[in-house]
């Protein structure tokens, strides 16, 4: 054999060398394509946090509530519970019943007008309704008897429509005279002004046995359990107003004393303001808001007090 001929070990470990590191190359290979082609890896796609922004408006709101608001206002009352009582036609009053502070109830006498001449039309008037039923009585009676006559051929149908007739001009006049009897029952009942509402009488504005104008006022009745403060905050602060917040109130004269409310209904609309401004500093021509404010607590504060209030805070 010669001397270059290759053993048989050392020719089959040759061959697995080279066979495992051909598959050590293709499995780089493919490591390197994966790598390089293949598809990240998709990621969990989460939803944005809310949690932020509704911190950060639950703190906006917090940071307008805490901002306070100064301004002046009034004591008034709730819409329908302070009424000026009048009377729709002129006359002398001849009994006003009533006193300031006196507690009234709807329906009660507040005043009465003189009506004599009213009162003896309307006795004139229902007298002749009276003097009208008797004419119907016998208008009717009389047709009666024309309608028999007629009947049996001994009067003539002239005579029986004449007899009918009478009796509708009978009735004519008795509605006439009803008709009168009832309007001056009516001028009579607006002589008598009663209480519209029930509350206190805060102001009487005539005495007895002045002679009283078509819709003058008489009396001013307001039910004092049912008012609240209008206060006028200055336009520029309705982004700091909030329903609900509270309120302290105070007015001069009470010794410092503060009483609590809370802002009931901001208006959507600006006005003039009609209060002069107590603080020189502050312009009288601004525009404001005229918020109302729930009273929380009893106070002695009268209708029309001029206040001073604290909202939020």
């Amino acid at each position: 054999m010669s001397r270059f001929a290759p053993r048989p070990a050392l020719l089959v470990a040759g061959i697995l060398a080279v066979g495992l590191f051909v598959l050590q190359m293709r499995a780089l290979s493919a490591d390197g394509a994966l790598a390089a082609g293949s598809p990240a890896a998709p990621r969990a796609i989460t939803a944005p946090s809310t949690t932020g922004a509704v911190s950060e408006r639950g703190a906006e709101v917090a940071r307008v509530a805490a901002e306070r608001v100064s301004a002046e206002g009034r004591l008034t009352t709730y819409p329908g519970a302070e009424v000026l009582v009048g009377s729709e036609v002129a006359g002398t009053i001849v009994d006003l019943p009533v006193n300031e502070k006196q507690h009234v109830r709807k329906g009660q006498l507040i005043a009465l007008l003189r009506a004599d001449d009213l009162r003896a039309q309307l006795a004139e008037a229902q007298a002749r309704v009276v003097e009208c039923d008797a004419e119907i009585r016998l208008a009717e009676a009389e047709r009666d008897r024309a309608e028999s006559l007629y009947v049996q051929k001994v009067d003539t149908a002239s005579r029986r429509d004449k007899a009918v007739r009478d009796l509708e001009v009978a009735n004519a006049r008795r509605s006439t005279a009803a008709a009168v009897a009832d309007r001056l029952e009516a001028e009579i009942a607006k002589r008598r002004i009663v209480a519209p509402i029930d509350g206190v009488v805060v102001v009487r504005h005539v005495d007895a046995g002045d002679a009283l104008d078509a819709r003058a006022g008489i009396v001013t009745i307001a039910d004092l359990s049912r008012v609240r403060i209008e206060a006028e905050v200055d336009e520029f602060d309705a982004g700091k107003l909030v329903v609900g917040s509270a309120v302290a109130i105070a007015a001069e004269g009470y010794g410092g004393l503060r009483w609590r409310g809370a802002v009931e209904e901001i208006p959507d609309s600006v006005q003039g303001r009609r209060l002069k401004p107590q603080d020189p500093g502050k312009p009288a021509d601004t525009r404001v808001l005229l918020v109302k404010i729930r009273l929380d607590e009893p106070t002695p504060l009268k209708l029309g007090q001029r206040v001073e209030v604290e909202i939020g805070g």
